[in-house]
């Protein structure tokens, strides 16, 4: 068990390469688990230019024909490699001899509809019952797998510097309170200059914004109603390039009124707040002669993404606007210049995992800059740059932000110094989901060390039409938290009718 812990560009790829071509001479499987389909191609290419041919895939995107060909393949030992989306785990391999996960920090390793697990965890018992090797790789390992390896649990090889002759970019912040952007604009006039000069350096430039669609929000100005989905505790979020209101949970569409279906007055409704395409919107009047492209995983199918990727590559374009598509897996010589538009952005959910998921987000987005022979930039738009991801990032000491945020865990006894368990109870009426939720809190058994917390209404407190009530356990790290919720849930009534009860240990998500 590894954990292979480098800076961005440090190639880590290459460096795992090396175990998967021992893994092969000795005539072992392997198996290579990534995080996003988009992410599939690009690895391919470098998978096929290292060992001169392409290994199996496994994920949404196959056919069942293709996925029947490559389940009998690896049965069969016919195959040696297999590159795939987490449910690659479960493929009968007959000769399992190394699974790399690569960004093993990732949410998207976490199943979390249907049966919950988390395939890091799932990798290394796969690779126990197997007799397997396990490598994790990533530029901003998970909690847990850094202080697994801090404990001597993973043995870790750690990689300080980029591949060649490259330097980290250079991070600064721009506080918004003193230095933002007009009324009406979301890039700081300090922004907006560097990338004209990037751009006129022949060089890329990349504008982050993690949201989707053209603004989060839209209400009428006349009456101030807000458009909510009908079906989730949700705003509506509008597209304008498609012209629809769109939820981001159950996928609802409607066009986009012209009219307040609140007070019946015209042209009332605005947008609140910016979303990707806002921010595109933008970047064509202040850039007008740059070659732009937008980059979201609503813009198209997986196969236009890969080509945009390719053409970003080549240098077609001056200046990418994206989320957190591009935020990792790809190597653009060109690009030398990051904007985050809003780093504050995950800071601002009740979730005991935001200082770590942003800060491997921004990390992971600003490391896109400066990976060839040009030095790097990254500007971080903020209103908190006295917040301790901002001032890690600004000061590039990883190493504080993890101790920081372990002594923090380990002070209020949350992963990986205690364990946690969410327990969702969903029904079409708020009523039994709440009353169904305080049943099972009567029922719980005590236990020392144990806390209980809700019931309470879910941060999303309604998805697709069912109202949604969480209770929450906290256990020390030791205690057999899985069991409990088992012996609890069978001495508790059991749901009738449309209740539905989801048990998710230690959970990723929090919404």
């Amino acid at each position: 068990m590894a954990l292979l812990d480098g800076v961005t560009g440090s190639g880590k790829t290459q460096i795992f390469f090396e175990t998967v071509a021992a893994t092969l001479r000795a005539k072992k499987q392997a198996l290579i688990l990534l995080p996003e389909i988009a992410l599939t191609h690009s690895f391919l290419d470098r998978f096929t230019a290292r060992f001169g041919t392409r290994p199996a895939e496994w994920h949404s995107d196959m056919t069942p024909a293709q996925r029947a060909k490559v389940w009998r393949a690896v049965l069969l030992g016919e195959v040696q490699a297999v590159v795939g989306a987490r449910s690659a785990l479960f493929l009968p391999f007959s000769q399992l001899g190394l699974i790399v996960l690569d960004e093993e920090h990732d949410g998207a390793f976490k199943q979390s509809d249907g049966v919950n697990y988390h395939a890091r965890d799932m990798a290394i018992v796969r690779a126990s019952l197997a007799k397997a090797h396990v490598i994790l790789s990533s530029a901003t390992p998970s909690v847990e797998s850094r202080n697994n390896a801090n404990q001597g649990r993973y043995a870790h090889v750690w990689v300080k510097e980029r591949h060649g002759n490259a330097k980290l970019p250079q991070i600064k912040a721009i506080d918004m309170r003193e230095a933002g952007p007009e009324k009406g604009s979301w890039i700081a006039p300090e922004l907006a200059r560097e990338v004209f000069a990037t751009i006129d350096r022949g060089e890329q430039a990349l504008l982050f914004l993690n949201r989707r669609g053209y603004a989060p929000l839209t209400l009428c100005k006349e009456c101030g109603h807000q458009y909510q989905c009908d079906d989730c505790a949700a705003w509506l979020v509008e597209h304008r390039f498609r012209g629809v209101l769109v939820c981001h949970y159950c996928g609802r569409e409607t066009p986009r009124p012209t009219t307040c279906g609140a007070c019946g007055v015209e042209d009332a409704l605005v947008p609140i707040g910016p979303g990707i395409e806002r921010i595109a919107e933008e970047a064509a009047v202040r850039f007008p002669d740059a070659r732009r492209v937008i980059l979201s995983s609503d813009m198209g199918s997986n196969a236009q993404l890969r080509q945009r990727f390719k053409e970003i590559a080549a240098g077609d374009y001056d200046l990418i606007i994206g989320t957190q598509l591009v935020a990792k897996g790809h190597h653009f010589e060109k690009l030398t210049l990051v904007g985050v538009l809003d780093a504050d952005l995950g800071l601002a959910h009740g979730d005991p995992r935001a200082a770590e998921k942003t800060f491997q987000l921004l990390t992971q987005v600003t490391g896109r800059a400066g990976r060839a022979a040009k030095s790097g930039r990254g500007y971080l738009q903020t209103y908190h740059p006295d917040h301790p991801v901002i001032k890690a990032m600004i000061s590039g000491d990883r190493e504080g932000f993890y101790a920081h945020e372990l002594k923090i865990r380990n002070e209020g006894g949350l992963p990986p110094f205690g364990r946690l368990a969410a327990l969702i109870i969903s029904a079409n009426e708020h009523g039994v989901a709440l009353n169904h939720a305080r049943h099972l809190l009567q029922k719980a058994p005590k236990s020392d060390g144990l806390k209980l917390f809700g019931p309470a209404d879910a941060p999303v407190a309604m998805v697709r039409g069912r109202h949604r009530v969480r209770l929450l356990v906290q256990s020390a790290r030791g205690f057999d938290l899985s069991g409990y919720v088992r012996f609890w849930l069978e001495g508790a009534d059991k749901p009738k009718g449309n209740l539905q009860v989801r048990v998710d240990i230690d959970p990723v998500s929090f919404y």
